[in-house]
C-alpha cells in the first residue's frame, strides 16, 4: 500500500483497481461512477439507496464535472445490487487507503479557516437571515476539510472551536482572520498539535496596541535588540508598482508576559504595502477590460449592499 502521506487524494485513484464483478454486457454505469456517487451522497447525509439516487438526480450537473455518467444516475436497485456484489474486504482496503491519503493531505500544510455568507440564502420577507458557514481549507491541496454552520444566535467565535474539533490538525499551520483571534481558539489549535497565524485588529485592543508599538519602535531603530527577519516583493503593471514589505520578530518578553493567555505566541508579523504610480510607464486602457472588471465586481458589490441593508 502507498504511503498515505505521498499518495494522491483522488477517490478514483484509490478505487481504480477494485474488481468489478459484473458481466460486461450489464455495465450501463461505471463502477467508479457508482462508488463516487454513493460516497458523495453518504457524506451529504444519505442513509439508503433511494436517498443516494435522489441525491444523484439533484446534483447531476455537478457530478458530471468529474464523473462520466454515460447513462445518467443509476437507479436505487442498481446501486444496491452492485454494492452487494462487491468484495467487502477489497472495498475496505480501497476505502482505508483513500481516507488515509485525505487525512494526511493537510499534515504539515496550511489550513485556512474562513467564514462566508451563502448568496441568496436570506429571506427578508420571512425575517430569515443569510446562512453563514465557517469552512476549513487545505490550501495546498484545494480540499475542503470541514464546514460548520453558524447558529443564528451566535457567531463565528463559537463555530470555529466546533470546527477545529472535527479536524486532524497535527503538524498543520492554521490561519484565521481577526474574529478568530481569541485565547481559547489559540489554545485549541496548540492542543491539537498545530501552529497558528491569527490576524490582530482592534477586537483585541490591548494586544493590538502592544504589537503596533513593537513595530513602530522597530521601524524607527531598525529592530535593535530583537530577532528580526525581512522579506520584500514587488510587482509592476499598468503604470503602477506595488511593493510588499514583510517584517517578522520574536515576541518580546514583556509582551509575552502581558498576553500569556495566548498559548504558543512566539512571533509577530506585519505586512506593509506601498503602491506607486509610474507616469512614464502608463499603459493604454481598453474599454472592454474596464467593462469586464466592472462585471466581475458587480456580484460582490451586490452582496455587500444586501448585507449592509440587512443590518439597517
Amino acid at each position: 500500500m502507498a504511503d498515505p502521506a505521498t499518495a494522491p487524494v483522488s477517490l478514483l485513484h484509490h478505487f481504480a483497481d477494485l474488481h468489478d464483478p459484473r458481466s460486461d454486457h450489464t455495465k450501463l454505469h461505471g463502477l467508479l461512477d457508482i462508488i463516487a456517487l454513493t460516497l458523495c451522497a453518504v457524506v451529504s447525509g444519505a442513509d439508503g439507496w433511494t436517498d443516494v439516487e435522489a441525491y444523484g438526480l439533484e446534483k447531476y450537473e455537478w457530478l458530471t464535472t468529474f464523473l462520466d455518467l454515460p447513462n445518467g444516475i443509476p437507479s436505487h436497485d442498481t446501486l444496491g445490487r452492485v454494492f452487494a456484489a462487491l468484495d467487502p474486504a477489497a472495498f475496505q482496503r480501497c476505502f482505508i487507503a483513500w481516507m488515509g491519503a485525505v487525512v494526511s493531505a493537510s499534515r504539515g500544510q496550511l489550513v485556512a479557516i474562513d467564514g462566508k455568507a451563502l448568496r441568496h440564502s436570506f429571506d427578508t420577507a420571512k425575517g430569515k437571515s443569510a446562512i453563514h458557514l465557517v469552512s476549513a481549507w487545505a490550501s495546498a491541496n484545494h480540499l475542503l476539510l470541514g464546514q460548520r454552520a453558524v447558529d443564528d444566535k451566535s457567531n463565528e467565535i463559537t463555530a470555529i472551536p466546533e470546527l477545529l474539533r472535527l479536524l486532524d490538525l497535527q503538524g498543520a499551520l492554521v490561519t484565521i482572520d481577526a474574529i478568530g483571534c481569541q485565547k481559547k481558539i489559540a489554545a485549541d489549535i496548540i492542543a491539537a498539535g498545530a501552529d497558528y497565524v491569527l490576524a490582530v485588529k482592534d477586537n483585541q485592543p490591548t494586544l493590538y496596541a502592544d504589537i503596533q508599538r513593537v513595530f513602530l519602535d522597530g521601524l524607527e531603530d531598525d529592530f535593535a535588540g530583537l530577532a528580526h527577519r525581512y522579506y520584500r516583493t514587488a510587482e509592476a503593471g499598468h503604470g503602477r508598482t506595488e511593493e510588499r514589505h514583510y517584517h517578522l520578530v520574536a515576541v518580546p518578553e514583556g509582551l509575552a508576559a502581558r498576553h500569556a493567555g495566548f498559548a504558543g505566541l512566539r512571533t509577530l508579523g506585519i505586512s506593509i504595502i506601498t503602491d506607486m504610480c509610474l507616469p512614464d510607464a502608463l499603459e493604454p486602457v481598453v474599454l472592454a477590460d474596464i467593462i469586464a472588471t466592472a462585471n466581475a465586481a458587480e456580484p460582490k458589490l451586490r452582496a455587500l449592499v444586501r448585507r449592509v441593508v440587512q443590518t439597517l
